[in-house]
């Protein structure tokens, strides 16, 4: 390839000017390119022979890969720099720029990194695109500080002078996730009414319940693990999760369904408490007392919304005094839950060789309930006379032993005891497998026990134990699915987690497992243990009064009440200390304006607001006053969030947006869809009705934020929705520049086309289908010089040329031929309008330009600095592939083979983005991913391995990490040389320009009008260096014109003459330093890499510096097969945040 040379690499000062001057060295070290014909002798006889070269034929100006033969000069008229190496800086007017700390021109050094020696080529550009060095170092403090609700890039936007030095985050797996999801899972359905589950649905369909709910909460754990290993997650939970996912509108609508969620959670815990209390604990504290046999439920009711009550002002008024407390306590409440379920599974146990004493007392096939008598037989002997026991008083309203007014069922059944808890030797089991669901009211009975059926009197029900609801498996899973709630714990914590995207996945998902494992055991263990209509009876009457968990628990039934009324007001205050802070995290991301005035609180952060709100709302629960009913409430809003949990992480994963990177592998859009589908399962087999106020309420929330005051637009079917739906798109792109995470390559390829109007470089497309993977928007552009009216034709076709080129390389996109005058232009209309709206492309994909050395001419490599200029003045990254014939076709594999990365300054992370985005692709998915960086003498080394270590491990990115140290050595004879050569080339080109200008300005054109006329229109815009004119010119000559000419020869001759007295100059010796030492240190590690990317050093404002800066680029990448240059757009593109 032309353009590419080779030449041995010496280090330091082994090679001096004497050894280019014997001819040991290579001669291509020692002499850089210069015109065909023109060659410079050793220094001790300086001569120059000068050979007349003819004028290039056009096709010889098609050097310029992607593009066709333009001229991109800069005007005469435009003001120099003083400095001609002074770079177009990306940093602009009007540009957005993200507050974080890896583009901030405030920190960037003024001292050595300006002049660093081994980094010259890119000192111009260090205050936007600073030292990997300086980078890493800030990113240390930056990552570990614990983020609160706030978008992370506030958190950034404070003087760092100010900040105050943050704890650093210390929690584990088992403290700061393990323990808290176990906490908050383990609650008061496990005590309160597993047991009723078991006896109403029976051991096999409770599996089931238990089962539906465990997978439900594991493949939402799943999704949430990848959401939560994307990126660094600050509190907030799946509120941020849902909302940075999916944005703000579910974000909002989720977010807002999961406070509620939250705070009836508080008001179901509540409820809990007051019935353990009132029921089991001190049943004579009851205000109301029910002044007949049915107003029983009514009267504790009203005892739960009183005590309900006040329970909720005393634990918001812990919260508001010292939530600190609240956190103080909460290993002592989870102390109490473990304690109770291990008497549980000890009196199970027990139970197999020592059951428990609690009889039963049976009329028939009924329950009774034993609280209001102590004897359970019909008559009792006392005193050797047989006389009416408490039960016949209560069936036959009298003490005699006479049956006028006795109830019929009771005098045609007898009465008998069984045990309540046979124990697991009994073979219980097999009666308690089967469902037996009853109707509101419905006796308790057991099966196949002897019994009359005879009608009984209705006034004596209340002496049986009935049921208090209507039960099916429908209302069961409602119940029962807040008992699985509470997989969240760990993610809300994130940011006191040592290490979060580790910790969360592995303690929630052993937390689940944990739980699962407690629940199915504890549905065999009272399936096996306990008698069915123990089991049916949810306040334990039958048992005297006892909670029927207590009954089988060891070493007293008080371990379990105490213990489970302590866990439950404990999960009552966590309820009550998250809820506000969501609510919180809300309100002050603004989303939803009318709660703006929650987003305040007291002055250290405390929401009082908040925790207003959540109290008033928790009161609602309370006031409800039943357990069952508020349950379910609960249940919905939680599926409804797990449920967008699940759509987040299928979305993202369908999607493959470049940011989507998570640490935890293991999940997959169909368990994610699965997960989707079995919550929604869930909310209507639990409650239709309730599942609909639920969608409804999302749904108002949604519309909310999203209103906007959207126009219908009528059209046919499909593509009316189709082009409404693009039209939408296109609107909301507009908006706003897209944020740091939906930052992909959006390519426009520019294209040269021959002069059969054949795609000349297909592997350019080659490269950007493999860059793309299908995903995203790709503009294939090219220019046709010409009348636009006169060669429409010609661009038709070449626009079919390139598409049919497209479809062969798998190119998804669009293309854009334009015609104009000149090629410069048609370029520069392509940067600037190419694209819709917000689909435009924020990346230039352009050619080297291939034999600019030997061209005398010199807009081949003009017009490849125009368009760098181009790009850089548009805000837009550049990709240039070197070599791009020797890139691999989409038919090849790599099986091996590394693509390293140098990573010399920080533009904005498109470095370490591309090769993760070309590992995507099946041609490099195997290549390993290396990554280099640049130490000088005053970095730490070792340090910077660890951060960038760190860095790459937050950004979700595997590869190797090596620092390279460069020593600042001395400037090499062999650079002087390099420079020397460079300087002396562009000196002599400048001279025969100026020679054969001054000799065609004293021509007088004569023939071929018509040719001059139209060199002119061509090349109008560059006669200030290179006017062309017609081969055949007559001249009139005159002595003073004569004599003039022998003047202009003479200077010429000197001018050569002067050439080798040249001195290079310093800034262009510092600058070859640079090239060459980088290019020695890359090729010494990179020589087989399958791809070096490599950053892309600035164009020099003045276009004096033009051809040393393609010189430089030329030596920085000399040995290399495959190299793509890379040059960001002045914004970030790549973030380790979710």
């Amino acid at each position: 390839m032309g353009g590419v040379e080779e030449r041995g690499f010496l280090k330091g000062s082994d090679r001096t000017g004497q050894e280019c001057a014997a001819g040991s060295a290579p001669r291509p070290a020692c002499l850089a390119a210069v015109p065909r014909g023109a060659l410079a002798a050793p220094p001790a006889m300086p001569h120059f022979t000068v050979v007349p070269v003819e004028d290039k034929h056009r096709a010889e100006y098609d050097s310029v890969e992607g593009l066709s033969w333009v001229d991109y000069r800069e005007p005469a008229a435009a003001p120099a720099a003083a400095d001609a190496y002074d770079t177009v800086s990306s940093d602009g007017h009007g540009n957005h720029k993200e507050n974080s700390p890896f583009l901030n021109s405030a920190e960037a050094g003024k001292g050595g990194d300006y002049y660093d020696r081994n980094l010259a080529l890119f000192e111009e550009e260090l205050d936007i695109r600073p030292k990997v060095s300086s980078l890493l170092g800030k990113l240390v403090n930056y990552t570990n500080l614990t983020q609160g609700v706030k978008e992370h890039e506030e958190a950034e936007s404070t003087d760092g002078s100010k900040k105050k030095v943050s704890k650093s985050p210390s929690m584990g797996t088992l403290m700061g996730v393990y323990l808290p999801c176990m906490q908050n899972i383990f609650g008061v359905i496990l005590f309160l009414r597993l047991t009723w589950m078991v006896g109403m649905a029976g051991v096999l369909q409770s599996f089931l319940i238990v089962l539906l709910c465990c997978c439900c909460t594991m493949l939402t754990t799943i999704s949430m693990s990848a959401i939560a290993t994307n990126g660094v997650v600050p509190a907030g939970g799946s509120y941020f999760m849902i909302s940075r996912s999916l944005g703000p509108e579910f974000g909002g609508a989720v977010g807002l369904c999961f406070y509620l969620g939250t705070t009836f959670a508080g008001a179901m815990y509540i409820l809990g408490a007051i019935e353990i209390l009132l029921t089991y604990i001190v049943p004579q504290a009851a205000i109301f007392h029910p002044s007949g046999a049915h107003d029983v439920s009514s009267a504790m009711l009203n005892n739960m919304r009183v005590y309900g009550t006040v329970f909720l002002i005393l634990m918001a008024v812990v919260v508001f005094v010292g939530v600190k407390y609240v956190n103080k306590f909460a290993s002592l409440f989870l102390a109490c839950v473990v304690i109770s379920i291990l008497s549980i599974y000890a009196g199970a146990i027990k139970s197999i060789f020592d059951p428990p004493e609690f009889p039963i007392c049976m009329l028939g096939n009924r329950t009774l309930s034993r609280d209001q008598f102590d004897v359970c037989a019909k008559t009792i002997v006392k005193d050797n006379v047989t006389v009416a026991s408490k039960l016949w008083e209560l069936f036959c309203h009298t003490k005699n032993l006479t049956t006028e007014n006795c109830d019929d069922y009771f005098l045609m059944n007898n009465v008998s005891e069984i045990a309540g808890i046979p124990g697991a030797a009994s073979g219980i089991l097999k009666d308690n497998l089967w469902s037996n669901y009853l109707e509101k009211g419905e006796i308790l009975e057991k099966a196949h026990h002897p019994s009359v059926d005879v009608a009984g009197q209705k006034n004596n029900l209340h002496l049986y134990v009935l049921s208090d609801i209507a039960t099916s498996f429908m209302v069961l899973v409602g119940i029962f699915f807040p008992s699985v709630t509470g997989i969240m714990a760990g993610s809300n914590r994130s940011g006191d987690l040592k290490d979060a995207q580790k910790s969360i996945p592995v303690g929630t998902i052993l937390a689940i497992v944990t739980t699962s494992l407690v629940y199915f055991s504890c549905v065999l263990l009272f399936g096996a243990c306990i008698e069915g209509v123990v089991l049916r009876d949810k306040y334990g009457d039958a048992v005297n009064k006892n909670l029927v968990v207590g009954t089988l628990s060891w070493p007293s039934p008080w371990v379990i009440v105490v213990g489970s009324f302590f866990s439950t007001c404990g999960a009552g205050l966590q309820s009550l200390t998250g809820a506000p802070r969501l609510l919180q995290a809300i309100a002050k991301d603004n989303i939803i304006p009318f709660l703006w005035i929650f987003g305040h609180g007291k002055a250290n952060g405390e929401p009082t607001w908040a925790l207003l709100l959540t109290a008033l709302i928790a009161e609602l629960g309370i006031l409800i006053a039943s357990l069952d009913m508020v349950a379910p409430i609960l249940s919905m809003f939680f599926l409804m969030c797990y449920l967008f949990v699940n759509l987040a992480c299928a979305v993202q994963t369908l999607l493959r947006t470049p940011n989507w990177r998570p640490r935890f592998k293991y999940y997959h859009w169909a368990l994610s869809f699965l997960g989707m589908s079995i919550c929604l399962a869930l909310m209507f087999i639990s409650s239709w009705y309730y599942a609909l106020v639920a969608m409804l309420i999302a749904g108002m929330i949604y519309k909310y934020i999203e209103y906007q005051g959207a126009e219908k637009e009528w059209g046919d079917g499909i593509r009316g929705l189709s082009l409404s739906a693009a039209r939408y798109a296109l609107l909301r792109l507009e908006e706003g520049p897209p944020h740091t995470k939906n930052w992909r390559p959006q390519l426009l390829v520019l294209l040269k086309l021959d002069e059969d109007l054949h795609v000349k470089y297909p592997r350019l497309l080659t490269f950007a289908s493999q860059l793309k993977a299908g995903k995203g928007l790709t503009i294939i552009g090219s220019v046709i010089q010409g009348n636009f009216l006169e060669t429409y034709g010609e661009a038709q076709a070449a626009e079919q040329t390139i598409k049919n080129m497209m479809d062969i390389e798998k190119v998804k996109g669009f293309c854009q031929v334009v015609v104009a005058n000149k090629v410069r232009e048609g370029i520069a209309h392509l940067i600037q309008s190419c694209g819709l709206g917000g689909m435009k492309h924020n990346t230039v994909v352009l050619g080297w330009p291939y034999g600019w050395r030997q061209s005398e001419d010199p807009r081949s490599w003009k017009t490849f600095i125009g368009t760098v200029r181009c790009t850089t003045a548009a805000h837009l990254a550049l990709l240039v592939p070197k070599n791009v014939s020797f890139y691999p076709s989409n038919h090849e594999r790599y099986n091996e083979g590394n693509i390293d990365v140098w990573w010399i300054v920080h533009d904005g992370g498109m470095l370490m983005l591309l090769p993760f985005l070309l590992k995507q692709h099946k041609v490099w998915r195997k290549c390993k991913m290396r990554i280099f960086t640049v130490a000088q003498m005053d970095d730490n080394s070792i340090q910077m391995k660890k951060d960038l270590a760190t860095f790459l491990y937050q950004l979700r990115i595997e590869a190797e990490v090596e620092v390279v140290e460069m020593h600042n050595s001395d400037i090499s004879a062999y650079t002087y040389e390099r420079t020397l050569m460079m300087e002396q080339r562009s000196q002599m080109l400048r001279q025969m320009r100026l020679t054969k200008t001054e000799r065609e300005r004293e021509a007088q054109l004569v023939k071929d009008r018509h040719s001059v006329a139209r060199l002119e229109s061509l090349y109008s815009d560059e006669e200030d260096e290179t006017d062309t004119v017609p081969e055949n010119i007559q001249m009139t000559w005159t002595k003073e014109k004569c004599d003039a000419e022998k003047r202009n020869r003479g200077s010429a001759v000197g001018s050569f003459r002067d050439l080798i007295s040249i001195k290079p100059n310093q800034s262009n010796v510092r600058r070859m330093h640079t090239a060459v030492k980088l290019n020695e240190v890359i090729v010494n590690r990179s020589h087989d890499a399958r791809l070096v990317l490599l950053n892309m050093p600035g164009p020099p404002k003045n276009t004096d510096g033009d051809e040393n800066y393609m010189e430089f680029l030329e030596v920085l990448t000399e040995g290399l097969e495959r190299v793509l240059l890379v040059r960001g757009g002045g914004r970030e593109v790549i973030t380790i945040y979710s």
